[in-house]
């Protein structure tokens, strides 16, 4: 039995290692047009691969899925990040935990991941095709389906898996959607916002450990650190907020506003008690001294500038228009986005083929037998954190299982 996997990342070979290991009479050959396998898991994290995070309930795991998560919360019943931690565990890559829940191999280096599934992968008996495109997809008539390559040279094979990754790098999108399926807008996911203003000016390399951001002016909250960039605003939240917010973003071609609570969950209420508890205890200590742990002095100082504290202002002297303005800018900073900053190494696509096409119990295509997805290419995506490779592992495994029956 010939089966193709096109694509050789995180999904591609966790779906070949899966399928040869559980039928050993099945021909497992993975495609990837690039010279280089497993590119992203080379990058991801900061060279050191963020395996997987370690929320091990599907009905919370899934709410860190913008899209697509009804659909993975039953394929995580299947497989979740306990398995997967114990699958590379058993194989000799020992995984670590840290505090966010992020976790990585303890080598902290993306080689020992790759340097696993290669192995695995060679022993299982797959074959390795790297520099070869895929031109078209077509399905025979006799069953199956044949595939050209971009050399002009074809093979037929029994089973196909596309697991391309983003389809926005695919040369492939015409066949899938010749074999009768739905590709659903693609859109940038996890991206930094390209903001100029003179309140983060000169403040490049500042972090606020936990802001709340928001797409202006009823976009969901999300929370985290915000890191000032030399072109604007990153940082974990920021690319959660774009992960939730990236059709609303692209449709507004990246031109829109974003509110930023510098205090979190502080509301301005509790800021307004805190400035009434230092008129009153120390009404005579200047504004200027530094009053929030959680932000760094010299935005403390920009954030006082905009609002128009004085250098001589005192606690008690404070003028009550001053006193709102600073409270808004704690709690309410509007920054103008004027477009994205991509961040390699966390890049991700929303959009793909239509989830509705797929079954998730197998990863099969619902509309051609013997057809199977896993990965990106679908239309599902998670915030920063391990979660799309934990989406990866799942459904290539699934897809592995089922296509080894």
């Amino acid at each position: 039995m010939k089966c193709a996997i096109i694509g050789g990342g995180a999904a591609g070979f966790f779906t070949a290692i899966t399928l040869a290991e559980k039928n050993s009479n099945a021909q497992v050959v993975i495609f990837d047009g690039a010279k280089q396998f497993l590119r992203k898991v080379k990058i991801s994290g900061g060279g050191r691969c963020n395996v997987t995070h370690s929320c091990f309930d599907p009905k919370e795991l899934i709410k860190n899925y913008p899209r697509g998560g009804k659909e993975l919360r039953g394929a995580f019943h299947t497989w979740q990040p306990r398995d997967t931690i114990d699958w590379f565990e058993s194989r000799g890559v020992k995984i670590k935990t840290e505090k966010d829940g992020r976790m990585f191999p303890v080598s902290d280096d993306s080689q020992s991941i790759i340097n696993c599934l290669q192995d695995r992968a060679r022993k299982a008996g797959v074959l390795l095709r790297n520099a070869t495109g895929i031109k078209t997809i077509t399905a025979d008539k006799n069953g199956g389906y044949e595939l050209e390559f971009l050399n002009g040279e074809q093979d037929q094979f029994a089973k196909v898996c596309l697991a391309v990754g983003s389809l926005k790098a695919s040369s492939i999108q015409k066949s899938i959607i010749t074999l009768g399926h739905t590709i659903e807008p693609l859109a940038p996911s996890l991206f930094a916002f390209d903001i100029k203003d003179s309140r983060i000016d000169d403040l490049a390399g500042i972090a606020v450990k936990h802001a709340g951001v928001r797409l202006a002016p009823k976009g969901k909250k999300q929370f985290g650190p915000v890191l000032i960039t030399h072109r604007g605003l990153s940082g974990p939240a920021i690319l959660r907020l774009s992960a939730w917010e990236a059709r609303e973003m692209e449709q507004a071609n990246y031109d829109c506003e974003v509110e930023i609570n510098w205090l979190g969950e502080k509301n301005e209420e509790q800021v307004v008690n805190q400035f009434k508890t230092l008129r009153n205890t120390k009404g005579d200590s200047f504004v200027r001294t530094k009053v929030f742990e959680e932000i760094p002095k010299r935005l403390w100082e920009k954030i006082l500038n905009h609002a128009g504290v004085k250098e001589t202002n005192q606690w008690a002297q404070l003028p009550k228009q001053v006193e709102v303005k600073l409270i808004n800018e704690l709690c309410n900073s509007t920054f103008h986005v004027r477009g994205k900053t991509m961040n390699k190494e966390e890049f991700v696509t929303c959009g793909g083929v239509r989830l509705k096409e797929v079954d998730f119990k197998r990863m099969e295509s619902r509309i051609m037998p013997d057809l199977f997805f896993a990965g990106e290419c679908l239309d599902y995506d998670g915030i920063t954190g391990g979660f799309n490779f934990q989406a990866a592992w799942t459904t290539g495994y699934i897809a592995g299982t089922a296509m080894a029956g």
